[in-house]
């Protein structure tokens, strides 16, 4: 009983000093704040029962507070960890592993205190495939628990993993250009240049496998234009460029390259040249008129591509809609940018169209030019008739007057076309846009043969 007293003693004791004089001693200082009209407040709070009892609500309340804290903090739970990269243990310079995931979900069971700490942890999951012959093998898949008070499940749990052994191919480096978008709408990429011919490729040579050497058809540097470090005109080195493996569908095969990046040299170039705007006109003008001049703000423009496309063009068209046109009129018309170029100086003109009393004439034997044809075959017209057309062209006098068959262009196009007899329509075009072309021979019989 003695033993018992003393222990309440002591606990009493802790109250008084840890609580009661502390909480005592703020209630006396909150006191001496009241007013002397304040006197029965400050006589009730200066009992030592009152204080008591405040003393007392307060630490059954601190206690029921850290009561259920460690409660809460004690109780069993489960965390699921997502994504948790998974690494295999076994000889990588003499063996190829496939099947195995590559990242896995581990779900933990045990209380909050030790789900935290496992939260915090960098604990592996991991794979040991030491000891392994080649072939297919079904392994476990391992959780190194930072607390033996915690239960975990693995999921997956259990892989069916194929082991090969480990060879090497030389395989030939190409270049693959991206993003060229981003770069200068006035420069070009001439030519990329790798620093290595060849490089090794290292995997398993096994049909059955997914990533069998094999299928590697072509290993391509990635060479991104978004990275270049400047976008001047000159030679660019871009290092560490990355290597992929791709099979003959353009997939990526997952297989070790030797080495993985490798330095490129970048030419940047600007090419253009200059070339004439020709304006079109569409449509019919008033009857009994046409144009007898075209007066534009700039006669010329410069473009900008790739040399092998600047190289195929001889002008820069800009159509005008001059449909039921009556009178002299001033156009600002776009100009139409050819296939490939990616860059002009302007891209519209003012142009001024006057017009005059229109008149035609006949110009007789016009060549018929074929275009498009394959170069295995030739082609025959099967009548004189058949090989030359009259034109017949409409203007103002002074324009027509200074055209010559020379100026006139009637042609066929035979884009596709196999040996045998064929009729094709006819097709007129000429320099001056001023004039209007109709062949008065719509089609002619043609005969296609081998050369």
């Amino acid at each position: 009983m003695n033993k018992k007293i003393g222990f309440f003693g002591k606990i009493a004791r802790f109250i008084d000093r840890k609580i009661v004089v502390p909480i005592t001693r703020v209630l006396m200082k909150i006191g001496k704040l009241f007013s002397s009209s304040n006197k029965v407040l400050e006589n009730w709070l200066s009992k030592s029962n009152t204080l008591l009892f405040v003393s007392l609500i307060l630490a059954v309340m601190i206690f029921i507070l850290i009561d259920q804290k460690m409660t809460l903090f004690t109780n069993t739970s489960a965390e699921v960890l997502k994504d948790r990269e998974v690494s295999a243990k076994y000889n990588k310079e003499a063996y190829v592993v496939e099947g195995l995931p590559e990242k896995v979900d581990i779900t933990l069971m045990g209380s909050r205190s030790d789900l935290f700490i496992a939260k915090q942890s960098s604990a592996k999951v991991s794979v040991d495939l030491s000891g392994l012959k080649p072939g297919t093998h079904k392994v476990n898949i391992e959780y190194a628990s930072p607390a033996s008070s915690i239960n975990y499940s693995v999921n997956p749990s259990v892989a069916n993993v194929n082991i090969y052994p480990k060879v090497s191919l030389s395989k030939t480096v190409t270049t693959d250009v991206l993003n060229q978008d981003y770069l200068d709408s006035k420069l070009v990429i001439e030519n990329v240049n790798a620093s290595v011919d060849k490089v090794v490729i290292k995997g398993t040579d096994d049909e059955n496998a997914v990533n069998s050497l094999k299928k590697v058809a072509t290993v391509k540097a990635l060479v991104d234009v978004a990275n270049l470090s400047n976008e001047d005109i000159g030679n660019v080195t871009m290092k560490k460029v990355p290597l992929k493996a791709y099979d003959k569908d353009g997939n990526i095969l997952d297989v070790e390259i030797e080495p993985a990046a490798i330095n490129v040299d970048v030419e940047v170039a600007s090419p253009s040249k200059t070339l004439p705007i020709r304006v079109v006109p569409k449509g019919t003008i008033s009857l009994g008129k046409a144009i007898s001049s075209i007066q534009m703000s700039s006669s010329n423009v410069v473009v900008y591509g790739n040399q092998s496309v600047l190289d195929t063009l001889q002008y820069v068209t800009a159509t005008v809609d001059v449909n039921d046109l009556k009178d002299d009129k001033e156009f600002k018309v776009e100009l139409n940018k050819p296939k490939g170029v990616k860059s002009m100086s302007l891209n519209n003109i003012t142009a001024s169209l006057t017009l005059g009393v229109s008149t035609d004439k006949d110009i007789e034997n016009v060549n018929i030019d074929v275009r498009n044809l394959s170069d295995k075959y030739t082609v025959q017209g099967l009548t004189e008739n058949d090989i030359k057309v009259t034109v017949n062209v409409k203007g103002v006098d002074s324009v027509l007057k200074a055209l010559t068959p020379e100026d006139i262009k009637a042609y066929i196009n035979l884009k596709d076309y196999k040996p045998g007899e064929y009729e094709v329509p006819v097709k007129v075009e000429g320099v001056d846009t001023r004039v209007q072309y109709l062949s008065k021979t719509k089609k002619v019989k043609i005969r296609v043969v081998e050369k």
